[in-house]
């Protein structure tokens, strides 16, 4: 029951957010999000972009999203963190700086908690595999940076990024990993959002991997 009810308030959430999305011109948010608006008739039409790596689409005026190839409708918490980009995103570049998750507005009382369900998770799954690391990573659509000692970039949507960087340590040490942002992101998402988008990247990582 506790799960059907945080469903059915996720799904409330998103229809809030689109509710405040109707007020905004469809041109104005595809410039906001780089997304490519396509009009059709009578007043609708669709956003077409990239998510995670997959062509997805947004209708206008429901705002329902859907995997452009399929037209499979995008799970729930795909969908809430499109509304949240969609309402939020206000047409900022991507910065190409790097910085963490307590950087981010109020993350410094969470990101202890964040670390703990994407660093950490991480850190326990891939341990000193580095290699292992690279190869998941590469999989899941990462692309290698000059950042720590072995690190890689995601472009989640068409104006955010997220960094998962390593450190090998030594034998005082034990590796760590670590979740970074493109320093826009503050112009993209909220705080929470951003959150579980970590957690997402996380779960793809551990996933590809087969832990």
């Amino acid at each position: 029951m506790k799960k059907e009810t945080s469903v059915s308030q996720l799904a409330q959430r998103v229809q809030s957010l689109i509710e405040n999305l109707h007020k905004v011109d469809p041109f104005v948010l595809a410039s906001n999000t780089g997304t490519e608006y396509i009009p059709t008739e009578n007043n609708t039409g669709k956003f077409v972009f990239s998510l995670w790596g997959e062509p997805v689409s947004l209708r206008y005026p429901d705002f329902e999203a859907c995997y452009e190839m399929t037209g499979e409708k995008l799970p729930l918490p795909f969908w809430a963190l499109l509304a949240y980009y969609f309402v939020t995103s206000n047409g900022a570049p991507l910065a190409g700086e790097w910085i963490s998750f307590s950087e981010l507005p109020d993350g410094r009382f969470y990101s202890q908690a964040f670390q703990g369900y994407t660093g950490l998770k991480l850190s326990r799954a891939f341990q000193k595999s580095y290699g292992e690391f690279k190869q998941t990573a590469e999989q899941v659509g990462g692309n290698r940076k000059q950042f720590g000692d072995i690190a890689f970039s995601f472009h989640i949507l068409p104006k955010v990024k997220l960094m998962v960087v390593c450190w090998f340590g030594d034998e005082d040490f034990s590796p760590s990993y670590q979740v970074l942002f493109d320093a826009s992101v503050i112009h993209h998402l909220p705080t929470d959002a951003c959150a579980v988008l970590g957690s997402m990247l996380t779960g793809k990582l551990i996933k590809a991997k087969g832990v």
